[in-house]
């Protein structure tokens, strides 16, 4: 008489994950999609990377951590942000410059921080996070902390030496750092077959004794599971994990690129593969999604975006008296 109850019960938390995923997806998007009008207004200055193509890797990876564990991004992190619980409010200021964004307007785009929900930041030097993960995992073990630290980088990154630094310092010292490489194929604007002579980073991964796989970065629930299985190895004692999640930017490497790199027909192909579209059209099948609920979310993610977009540009400068704080540490007693 209780099986059913409970079996109903599974049902349902699935299924609230999996729109929570969607929601998760479809908010990084549009933010994006808002940011790349403000900033062709002139709104928002600065440097901009945008991460549309790539909100599966993103959302899927952070629902398989926990609140204690900690995660190092690149400069293309606003989806990392926003999937990591940092509040759209204070993304959106930053992205503005002004007070009240999460790095009180000092970092801008590339390098939005939230230690009250783990995120260690963006890092503008290609690779440069690297090496401060394996620092943060360090620190860790020899803490007994018990946290796992997930490092975003891009294909781009497996170029630099620290790239293979930090994998052997972490191998060698069975860390508890999960490595996120995103391959977009095309770092900032060469083909990967031009950069590396070997293209399977997973395998270079496993050269120096690291646990890897290489994952379909266009699939949110595939993304998770793997994510959830190295961060379960990593708990478990096993040392670092690498996963290389296979994904695609359908824009630009920036909003300063030409993006005369790539064929149009090549980002056709894989817009086809659209994490958004490929989740709405699986939980349609599933009987979980109506196009009442779907209007519904889109239309709640706007006003959302709508709010933090009007609080940004009322939020106040940080006045030019502030200009030296938080330059260096205060020094602290003995």
């Amino acid at each position: 008489m209780t099986t059913k109850p409970a079996a109903h019960k599974r049902r349902a938390t699935r299924e609230e994950h999996r729109l929570g995923l969607l929601r998760t997806m479809t908010t990084i998007r549009r933010f994006e999609e808002a940011c790349v009008e403000l900033y062709s207004a002139t709104r928002i200055r600065g440097f901009l990377h945008l991460y549309v193509g790539e909100e599966a890797v993103a959302t899927g990876v952070l629902a398989a951590l926990g609140p204690d564990d900690a995660v190092v991004s690149t400069y293309r992190e606003h989806g990392h942000a926003l999937a990591r619980g940092v509040p759209m409010d204070a993304v959106m200021a930053e992205m503005f410059g002004k007070q009240t964004g999460c790095s009180r307007g000092r970092g801008g785009s590339m390098h939005l921080f939230d230690k009250s929900v783990g995120l260690i930041g963006g890092n503008a030097i290609v690779g440069g996070g690297i090496p401060l993960a394996v620092g943060l995992a360090l620190a860790d073990r020899m803490q007994d902390r018990g946290r796992v630290t997930a490092c975003f980088f891009g294909d781009g990154a497996a170029a630099e030496g620290e790239f293979h630094e930090s994998l052997n310092l972490a191998s060698l010292w069975r860390l508890p750092v999960l490595f996120c490489c995103e391959n977009n194929l095309y770092a900032m604007g060469t083909a990967i077959a031009k950069e590396h002579a070997r293209t399977n980073l997973a395998a270079r991964a496993s050269s120096y004794g690291i646990e890897s796989a290489a994952v379909d970065g266009m699939d949110v629930l595939a993304v998770e599971e793997a994510a959830r299985e190295a961060v379960r190895g990593i708990r478990a004692g096993g040392g670092p994990r690498f996963l290389e999640l296979d994904t695609y930017r359908f824009r630009a490497h920036s909003m300063y690129d030409s993006d005369r790199y790539r064929n149009k027909a090549e980002i056709s192909t894989w817009k086809e593969r659209d994490p958004i579209d490929a989740l709405v059209t699986a939980l349609r099948a599933e009987g979980h999604l109506t196009e009442e609920s779907l209007a519904h979310l889109e239309s709640d993610i706007g006003e959302q975006i709508a709010r933090a977009v009007a609080a940004a540009e009322a939020a106040p400068l940080e006045p030019v008296e502030d200009l030296t704080r938080f330059v260096c540490s205060e020094e602290v007693e003995a």
